[in-house]
């Protein structure tokens, strides 16, 4: 993996840059949909490439590893020959999945120990294992296996969760360092950057995952909990640490107005599932402010779902349309939400990329983030 430092906007941290993997170019900053267990909830790959125009999509470890199970996808050929996207993939370790199974799990320091979800089965991911499962899944981008502590945990734990992680992190470098890629792609290995809110902690840790000179580095443990302020006062933390010349991935943030933030303050890549758990609730983004379909204001507004939209459902459909296909309950009003906010999303930083390259990024993004706050 190669990441080249194109521009950097003149009044703030934003950068613009170009991330070249096996499996194609991606131009930062970045959003990632999630494709959780190997699919983007809803929409077919087609939509997610072609109308979406998503450049790299996620796939989380702990999922795939329940189902459908390593054998499957290895016999496949990897997750991209199984669920047939081409593009780039990003895989979750699954440390943030078992630390929202904290009445299921137990952490020692060999591993996690925990029940699944589905059955209630018994398994353990050691940093090793999860190093094995994301060789068999394929990633072009594996994620370290960490602790993400809860954003109101106090200082001891943070502290004693921290150790836990770069202990962890130590290991799943000496395994990916000594196995190869399976399919005939390259792989590489993104560290992340724990430390709760505690600045001394966070600088700690992005020293330490620095001084491991990886390709790309991740911010964890942020969006869990804490406030905003103490979000953005993180990421301004840890970003004076992280080298230029590398991409910087914030993980799971989060609504659009906290994209822009983030990008303000020099982060490449972002994930969330918010576009689409939010679409499947009614919740559309949009340029001029946040829409609730189930209202009934909308239920004879015969206007398009959103003129200013980049995907084919935006004109194609009407915001009286989309909001009977919630009402009566019929899965097209997800999908067609899914595909706005996931488009809305994608257009917004490839906005953020061209006003990034014009130097007028930070004029622009304290007006965007005012207009996307409002509720229509």
């Amino acid at each position: 993996m190669k990441f080249e430092l194109l521009t950097t906007d003149p009044n703030s941290k934003a950068r613009r840059g170009e991330i070249t993997t096996d499996h194609g170019t991606i131009q930062t900053p970045i959003f990632m949909p999630v494709g959780t267990a190997g699919s983007v909830k809803g929409i077919h790959q087609r939509d997610v490439s072609n109308d979406i125009n998503a450049q790299i999509i996620l796939g989380n470890t702990y999922h795939l590893y329940l189902r459908p199970g390593m054998d499957t996808i290895q016999k496949a050929g990897g997750l991209h020959k199984f669920n047939g996207w081409d593009k780039p993939i990003l895989t979750d370790s699954g440390g943030y999945q078992v630390f929202s199974l904290s009445a299921n799990r137990k952490l020692t320091q060999e591993g996690a120990i925990f029940r699944s979800h589905i059955d209630g089965s018994k398994h353990m991911f050691t940093p090793e294992y999860v190093m094995d499962i994301q060789r068999i899944i394929g990633s072009d981008i594996m994620m370290a296996f960490d602790e993400c502590p809860p954003g109101d945990a106090e200082y001891k734990y943070v502290k004693d969760s921290l150790k836990l992680t770069k202990n962890w992190l130590e290991r799943c470098v000496k395994r990916f360092d000594e196995t190869e890629p399976l399919y005939g792609h390259s792989q590489t290995l993104f560290p992340i950057v724990q430390g709760g809110v505690f600045p001394d902690l966070r600088r700690e840790a992005a020293e330490h995952v620095v001084s491991l000179n990886r390709e790309g580095y991740a911010i964890g443990g942020l969006s869990v909990g804490e406030s905003i302020e103490d979000m953005y006062s993180m990421i301004e933390v840890v970003n004076e640490i992280l080298p230029e010349d590398k991409p910087r991935y914030l993980m799971g943030v989060g609504t659009p107005a906290n994209i822009l933030e983030g990008i303000d303050r020099g982060v490449d890549m972002f994930d969330c599932v918010m576009p689409t758990r939010n679409g499947r609730n009614g919740m559309l983004f949009t340029s001029e402010g946040i829409i609730n379909i189930k209202n009934l204001k909308w239920k004879n507004d015969f206007s398009p779902l959103d003129p200013n939209g980049t995907s084919f459902v935006d004109t194609f459909y009407s915001k009286s349309y989309v909001r009977h296909l919630f009402n009566a309950k019929e899965l097209l009003g997800g999908q067609i939400a899914s595909m706005h906010n996931l488009a809305f999303y994608l257009d917004l930083v490839d906005q953020a990329r061209k006003k990034i390259e014009t130097g007028e990024f930070k004029a622009w993004k304290n007006i965007m983030v005012e207009k996307l706050s409002r509720r229509l």
